[in-house]
């Protein structure tokens, strides 16, 4: 299966291009990009006020509130240090590169640059995983409207940090694929025992989640991550995070996949078929027929 990119290539190479000819001399031209990425998140490249030796590159998320409340600006800011400033008119997070100075690293700080998104969301991660280092239970859980209708729930207790996902499937048989993926989640963890638990519920919410506005319905479906300390250690939890914030996107991404390579095999098979039943029609008999003389007739 194709684990999908946790850095946003766009943002990436866009940065490194820009980078790299302001480095080796070269003029600086004008950008304006706008970049649509998963969960309904944008990011904005441009120049500020027209500035070509400046460079912003900005973050638009409709659950940043959600991410502030667990510390999202300080790990930002910790992240990024000087590079942040002022939110542009619309956007969460702005972050100012200056192209007449760029360092010989301008690769791994345009790396940096596209883990914006990440970063975001690794705030409220960090902070779980923490409570569950330190041995503190009984925190509220963490409340993450991460798209419109779909919700992220994250709770700490002292042996475990629980993730539960709410996706929907506008579609039957995207449930039946999904089931068949959790499925795979669950073998895949008996040949690695090192991965964490994965749990699978269709319509009614999972039981950490009893008392609370979780949704039901039969096209609702949640999943669950059971993060042991092997998985939220100081050494292994950055890839932890990379990981699992993008479970949503994976898991879609892969129905997607799975319905597409079902019906390019159907067509095929249907294709195969079509070649069969054409061989098998009986050939018609020519119904002319010529004289001796060179003249046709019909014979009926």
């Amino acid at each position: 299966m194709i684990l999908l990119e946790y850095r946003n290539r766009i943002v990436e190479e866009t940065l490194t291009y820009k980078f790299k000819n302001a480095f080796e001399g070269c003029k600086n031209d004008a950008v304006e990009i706008t970049v649509a990425d998963f969960d309904g998140v944008l990011f904005h490249i441009s120049n500020p006020d027209g500035d070509k030796n400046k460079l912003i590159v900005s973050i638009s998320l409709k659950f940043y509130a959600d991410l502030q409340s667990h510390g999202a600006d300080s790990l930002i800011k910790r992240e990024y240090g000087d590079n942040l400033t002022s939110p542009e008119p619309g956007y969460n997070v702005t972050l100012l590169y200056s192209l007449e100075n760029v360092p010989k690293d301008y690769e791994d700080m345009a790396k940096k640059a596209a883990l914006l998104k990440r970063n975001c969301f690794a705030s409220v991660f960090e902070k779980y995983f923490e409570f569950q280092e330190k041995g503190i239970e009984g925190q509220q859980k963490a409340v993450i409207h991460y798209r419109e209708d779909e919700t992220m729930y994250v709770e700490a207790k002292k042996d475990r940090v629980t993730v539960i996902f709410s996706t929907i499937f506008k579609d039957d048989d995207d449930v039946i694929i999904g089931k068949v993926f959790m499925q795979e989640f669950k073998e895949g963890r008996r040949k690695y025992q090192q991965a964490p638990q994965v749990l699978f519920s269709h319509r009614e919410p999972p039981q950490e989640l009893t008392n609370t506005d979780a949704r039901v319905g039969d096209n609702i479906c949640y999943i669950t991550f059971v993060l042991f300390p092997r998985h939220t250690s100081a050494a292994a939890r950055d890839n932890t995070i990379n990981l699992i914030h993008t479970l949503r996107d994976y898991l879609h991404y892969h129905i997607k996949c799975s319905k597409a390579y079902i019906h390019q095999r159907m067509r095929a098979k249907t294709s195969d078929f079509l070649k069969v039943l054409n061989r098998a029609r009986p050939e018609q008999k020519d119904k002319e027929k010529k004289t001796i003389t060179g003249r046709t007739f019909n014979r009926n």
